[in-house]
């Protein structure tokens, strides 16, 4: 039952009717010394993510299982997730909907499409956002098909291998029975190399992808890499970590055409792998290319703002043969989860919590290099995520056993480059506090070597 409270009014009739002055009077019987002292002696005020982490804390301490600290990334982040976002995300009407067919009877989903729409533009720096995709891979995927169709380019695309590995696994399955030769650009040095990606580039290229922070976690040149394909007739694609946003630069500031992203870390959680949120944006002079729907606004007969799908190019909506994708359903509730998340924020919030995830990756970095173990795999800028190389090259044993001391100290990058078989990646958001960071360091620094020690 809902909690109802009592107005004066209310207390003053009870007090009447049981022949009491006060409240107070009520609990004459019980000694001075056995009340509640007031003020109450209590601590200053918690901040929701700081409440949520103490009591997560004292929750701890009652012998249940412990959850593991979390420093993956690659891709999906353990981002702080408000309450209100589960609250109004879980309501019936977001909860159970359907894609709209009948957009006139569903104003209220065509409205928080809308809503995420303008978001996603205003974060980006682009024209014009779609509905939502799958995740970040199909969204990568998407832009490669919208590019090759809007540049009339077939012939060749250019990727860095900076750029997340199973986008670029995804993307080459597209492309096997497309005849379109897939160049991937290396980057030795944890970032694309622009003599070399200008050496990649010609008159046949379709677009260049690009990660900005890239898979290492390292920024990118962008503004350089830009004008080299834009020079060459090329479009500039690229996929962008959304909270990264906060402090880096728009990706339409830099010259990006296409912009794509995971939207896993505005206000969805971890949830073992998805569903997750693909975004992407582009350019207006490419809007009849975007894969989906988009919801736009206009006013009914009576003058009255109203919602309609503006352009609806899935195959379902529309002749298959003019369909720009196949793309399938996408409820659209991820995408309210993004929305709600980042109205809830504003820019000062995004600000902070990527000024935060920022600044404790950093930290992390000098606390994990400082030793002569660990060193940094690559030297340029990061944002909160960075690789580490271990110098005994047990990367295997050695998160094996951080898990053992509940901690998930990071991803290991051996599957999708053997030439960093002695690295892992590691994430840091703004939800890891000093104490566990400090933790990562002390485990990773001594924990092989001391069995190692013993086992001698």
């Amino acid at each position: 039952m809902s909690y109802l409270f009592n107005t004066p009014a209310d207390e003053a009739a009870m007090l009447r009717s049981i022949g009491a002055k006060s409240i107070d009077e009520l609990f004459e019987l019980v000694p001075r010394e056995l009340r509640m002292a007031r003020p109450l002696d209590l601590p200053p005020p918690l901040t929701e993510l700081e409440l949520t982490q103490h009591l997560a804390k004292l929750a701890a301490q009652n012998g249940s299982p412990r959850d593991h600290v979390c420093f993956l990334g690659g891709g999906a982040y353990d981002h702080f997730v408000p309450a209100v976002v589960d609250a109004l995300a879980s309501r019936g009407e977001f909860y159970t909907s359907y894609t709209p067919y009948q957009p006139e009877a569903s104003q209220g989903n065509l409205q928080a499409f809308f809503e995420y729409q303008t978001l996603v533009t205003r974060l980006t720096g682009m024209d014009v956002s779609n509905a939502s995709l799958y995740d970040g891979g199909s969204a990568a995927t998407e832009a490669v098909l919208m590019s090759l169709a809007a540049t009339g380019r077939a012939g060749k695309v250019v990727v860095a291998a900076s750029v997340h590995p199973e986008y670029r696994a995804i993307l080459k399955t597209y492309l096997v029975n497309l005849n379109v030769e897939l160049v991937t650009v290396g980057t030795p040095e944890g970032i694309v190399s622009p003599v070399e990606l200008a050496s990649a580039v010609d008159s046949n290229t379709a677009f260049v992808l690009v990660q900005q922070p890239n898979f290492f976690g390292c920024i990118e040149d962008v503004e350089i890499l830009a004008q080299i394909a834009h020079d060459a007739g090329a479009l500039f694609v690229t996929s962008v970590d959304p909270i990264s946003l906060g402090v880096l630069k728009r990706p339409g500031e830099y010259g990006a055409d296409i912009v794509v992203a995971e939207g896993q870390s505005l206000g969805n959680p971890l949830q073992f792998g998805g569903p997750y949120l693909g975004i992407i944006a582009c350019r207006e002079s490419f809007v009849r290319r975007l894969p989906g729907r988009i919801a736009g606004q206009t006013v009914d007969r009576h003058g009255s703002r109203c919602w309609v799908l503006t352009l609806q190019t899935r195959e379902q909506h529309i002749r298959r043969e003019k369909a720009t994708s196949n793309i399938c359903t996408n409820q659209g509730l991820f995408a309210l989860r993004a929305t709600i998340y980042l109205s809830l924020l504003g820019p000062q919030g995004l600000r902070e919590v990527a000024n935060l995830s920022l600044q404790k990756a950093h930290y992390a970095r000098q606390k994990l290099s400082s030793g002569d173990r660990f060193q940094l795999a690559f030297g340029h800028p990061t944002f909160k995520e960075f690789v580490v190389r271990d110098r005994d090259g047990a990367v295997e044993s050695l998160l094996a056993e951080a898990y053992d001391e509940g901690l998930l100290a990071g991803v290991p990058l051996a599957p999708w480059y053997p030439n960093l078989s002695d690295c892992f990646l590691v994430a840091v958001t703004e939800q890891r506090t000093q104490a566990e960071i400090d933790r990562l360091a002390a485990v990773l620094n001594t924990s092989s070597r001391t069995k190692r020690s013993v086992h001698a």
